[in-house]
């Protein structure tokens, strides 16, 4: 009989004086009253007091807070404006001696121990050395770069650790588990052949900090799981990385991912890589309104790393045709890599341009295919290029590595790369010299110009300052990550009423019928619930 009524009214509206001026109204019902109480109990047969306060009761005010301040978490999204590791937010660089990569340092457990971490967008997990298998060397002296030893996790040391057992929801993925009540394990390959780490997955605390409206710096804790890395192989065991990895990935896992579910910080963080080795890396930071933005692009549906689409890719002033492809942001990659069709392109119109210059030459021991040398100590001839996004955004780069004088002659290779997938990376070596901004509630990238040690908390985004103790937060319970929703919707003030409390002073009868159509459509679906 309803579906008969739906389809009765949906004809008439076609038939109807669309001249007819109506004045619509509607009942507000507060979500406590009486009314909405009887409606309730009428639709759910119950109307217990343990859901529904006594009207101007204590518990009836408390509760109205509670859905205020539910509605206010929902609104503003985090309690403090960015935050960073207890250590600092500078990123440090060590070039070759630790693979091109950019670490930070990090403070783990209770009490906390510091390890010195690279920082990885293309991956979720966060993992450091610990109950060593088979694990890089720690101590300084294997590394003319450090000043202090690395350090090896002991999760009985920690007053704050536990095992994840295969029961916890964030161990869905793991292939070992024979009953709900064993550890946790691990294993992750890499990108890079044979490069791998494995072992048990812990619970412990992250030491970070933020600084308040006033300046001053405010120490907090989060839990966050990460991976007792037992067991570690390839690049991981000569030089790449030996004290562990912040995954900074959309996956459930990742730190980023933990620190928005906690209400801590808004679900974006930057990392900011300067020319001249150091940076900053900030959660919760949304950059300056006039950075540049494109968005992220699902991987078969899902948003499960930072993909972006480039239109095109230029060589100084020359845009090259059908030389567009989609990229991995990625900045646990040192270098760029380029689809093959694309990279025989792009090379060969650099080194077009170069030639007129510079001559080829080969370097045995680097491991780029194009450098050059030059009697012209000046880098002007050097072309830049420039990757062009949707809607003409776009960021410059001289992607080359300019090795030191050699008798008074100019020595320069390309480091891009080449690389058998149907899609690029675009690794730290583009990202010098940019804020890049890992909007993950807007599904975006956005990037600006940036010196980095320019940025302070000041600058660092638009969220609301601190508004807590800074006590430990506890791990977040929620399962598998969804896609951030672009806007985030508050509930409705109340979920008793059945009409539209829209006010019209002017409605057709056709707009009259399609929004009581719409009115039908809802009631019904509603008393199907």
């Amino acid at each position: 009989m309803a579906n008969f009524l739906v389809v009765l009214l949906f004809v008439a509206c076609f038939f109807v004086d669309s001249s007819v001026a109506l004045r619509l109204s509607s009942r507000l019902i507060h979500r406590f009253s009486d009314e909405a109480k009887a409606l309730w109990k009428s639709r759910n047969g119950n109307a217990s007091g343990k859901f529904w306060p006594r009207r101007n009761s204590l518990k009836y005010f408390e509760t109205l807070k509670d859905y205020d301040l539910k509605r206010r978490r929902l609104k503003i999204g985090s309690k403090y404006e960015v935050i960073f590791p207890s250590e600092g937010n500078e990123v440090v660089f060590f070039g070759n001696e630790f693979d091109w990569l950019h670490y930070t340092w990090i403070d783990i457990g209770t009490p906390s121990v510091s390890f010195l971490v690279a920082l990885d967008a293309g991956s979720d997990l966060l993992w450091v050395p610990c109950d060593c298998i088979q694990c890089a060397p720690l101590s300084a002296s294997h590394y003319s770069s450090l000043d202090r030893d690395l350090s090896a996790y002991n999760p009985a040391l920690s007053n704050t650790s536990q095992y994840l057992s295969c029961s916890h929801q964030l161990c869905a993925w793991s292939t070992t588990c024979k009953s709900p009540d064993d550890p946790c394990t691990y294993k992750r390959d890499y990108y890079t052949d044979n490069t791998s780490t494995s072992g048990f997955m812990i619970e412990d605390k992250l030491h970070l900090a933020s600084f308040s409206k006033h300046g001053t710096q405010r120490l907090l804790q989060a839990s966050v799981v990460l991976g007792c890395g037992r067991k570690q192989s390839g690049y991981y065991l000569d030089g790449a990385a030996p004290d562990g990895v912040m995954g900074l990935g959309p996956g459930n896992i990742s730190v980023p991912t933990l620190l928005a579910k906690a209400g801590l910080v808004r679900n974006t963080f930057s990392l900011c890589f300067d020319n001249n080795g150091s940076g900053r890396i900030l959660f919760g930071d949304n950059g300056p309104a006039t950075q540049q933005t494109t968005q992220f692009l699902p991987l078969f549906g899902e948003f499960d790393a930072y993909f972006v689409e480039v239109e095109s890719f230029c060589v100084g002033s020359s845009c090259l045709q059908k030389s567009g492809f989609h990229a991995l942001v990625d900045s646990g990659s040192s270098f760029t890599y380029l689809p093959t069709e694309i990279y025989k392109k792009i090379v060969f119109e650099f080194d077009k341009q170069v030639k007129l210059n510079a001559t080829r030459i080969i370097l045995q021991e680097f491991p780029w295919n194009y450098c050059y040398n030059s009697s012209s100590l000046e880098s002007s001839y050097i072309p830049s290029m420039k990757l062009v996004f949707p809607l003409n955004q776009s960021f410059i780069h001289d992607p080359v590595y300019t090795l030191p004088d050699s008798q008074g002659y100019k020595l320069f290779c390309l480091t891009l790369e080449e690389t058998d997938d149907d899609y690029g990376v675009i690794g730290q070596n583009l990202m010098v010299g940019y804020r890049l901004v890992f909007d993950r509630e807007n599904l975006q990238l956005g990037w600006s110009k940036s010196k980095c040690l320019d940025i302070n908390h000041g600058e660092a985004g638009h969220a609301k300052p601190p508004s807590n103790d800074g006590s430990p937060t506890a791990l977040p319970t929620d399962g598998h990550l969804s896609p951030p929703n672009r806007q985030e919707i508050a509930p409705t003030a109340a979920r008793a009423f059945s009409k539209s409390s829209l006010t019209a002073p002017h409605f057709s009868l056709f707009s009259y019928c399609c929004l009581r159509l719409f009115l039908l459509l809802f009631e019904f679906v509603e008393s199907m619930l």
